[in-house]
């Protein structure tokens, strides 16, 4: 892992196409179709997304609670990450922090890209008083979800689902 860092205005084109693999990746698996649900994956306005470099950076620049990072390997930017503060949890003082996006190309996993982004993203949290961090991990994308618990999270909240006919 060479280094993590803010994301810039020349990281636009590589952000803009690590964001379109990330959605590819997850609207492919199990619960992926829930994304806009949640926030994620579509034109929501609180969102990181569509899928282009310059509106992620767009959706974070002037946002002291919002956050885009990108991770290099050999100096070249293989992953990127997307946090915000979305405010208080459970109604009280707590600040709570979201990680909206951790996304390292394939070819780069397993090198410490991951974990890097996580941990300099808690850092950030930190810094700006958080008290809890929450990142999603779709059903199934074991991947994603070992990730986060090697960071120190843990499963807060499961979502069954059930269709009605």
């Amino acid at each position: 892992m060479d280094e993590v860092r803010p994301a810039r205005a020349d990281d636009l084109e590589r952000c803009g196409e690590l964001v379109a693999s990330a959605l590819r990746h997850l609207t492919s698996r199990r619960g992926g179709e829930l994304l806009e649900t949640f926030g994620l994956g579509g034109p929501c306005e609180d969102s990181p997304f569509p899928v282009t470099g310059e509106a992620l950076l767009s959706w974070a620049s002037g946002d002291p609670d919002r956050r885009v990072l990108v991770g290099l390997f050999e100096r070249a930017v293989v992953g990127t990450a997307a946090a915000r503060i979305v405010g208080s949890r459970k109604g009280g003082p707590d600040r709570l922090g979201q990680i909206v996006l951790c996304y390292v190309e394939p070819g780069a996993r397993q090198v410490g890209v991951g974990s890097a982004l996580l941990d300099e993203m808690v850092l950030w949290f930190r810094s700006r008083r958080c008290t809890h961090v929450d990142g999603l991990a779709l059903p199934g994308d074991r991947d994603t979800k070992q990730l986060y618990e090697r960071a120190g999270f843990k499963a807060r909240l499961l979502v069954l689902s059930r269709p009605l006919d």
